[in-house]
């Protein structure tokens, strides 16, 4: 997803030099190198790869663009936002419900002061009634995989924390 992070004001100097403004969205930790600022020109994404970058303050900064080395070049981009491309993993708390297949887990029924401890075997994928199956003492128990019966999931750790409500864990 791309991030609107500025927009390129004015020329500066004669080489192909550009002022831009920067959004308060503009990262911090910009890397030239890495990433391109993204315009769109008549209806197309061009990635423009800085061969300079300077900041100029909090939210100014002037940059030269690769194959724009001229001032003739450079004004064509003049008043056009920018964006920046967000990496692919920037997020990180993304997971699959099948990524907690192995994880211990801890389980307790609301009204019952008992915690039961086991281990999350199985995930059933369905649209309707996706299910988890936990092994508690011998037992296999299968548990909706809604988002109200976690109360807590601890990736370092590999823990599940389950509240259930009171008669949906049956181990007698």
């Amino acid at each position: 997803m791309a991030t609107p992070a500025g927009r390129i004001n004015k020329l500066f100097g004669t080489a192909g030099s550009v002022m831009l403004s920067l959004y308060d969205a503009f990262p911090d930790d910009f890397d030239p190198a890495q990433t391109p600022l993204m315009v769109s020109i008549d209806g197309l994404d061009v990635p423009l790869w800085c061969e300079r970058f300077e900041r100029r303050g909090q939210a100014g900064a002037v940059a030269a663009f690769a194959d724009l080395d001229t001032e003739r070049r450079a004004e064509e981009l003049l008043g056009l936002e920018f964006r920046i491309e967000e990496p692919a993993d920037a997020d990180d708390d993304e997971f699959y419900l099948e990524d907690l297949i192995g994880f211990a887990t801890e389980v307790e029924e609301a009204g019952d002061a008992e915690k039961h401890a086991g281990t999350l075997t199985d995930y059933y994928d369905s649209d309707t009634n996706p299910l988890f199956e936990l092994e508690i003492d011998g037992r296999r128990v299968l548990v909706p995989a809604v988002e109200e019966f976690i109360a807590h999931i601890d990736f370092e750790g590999r823990t599940v924390h389950f509240v259930l409500p009171e008669g949906l864990l049956t181990l007698e």
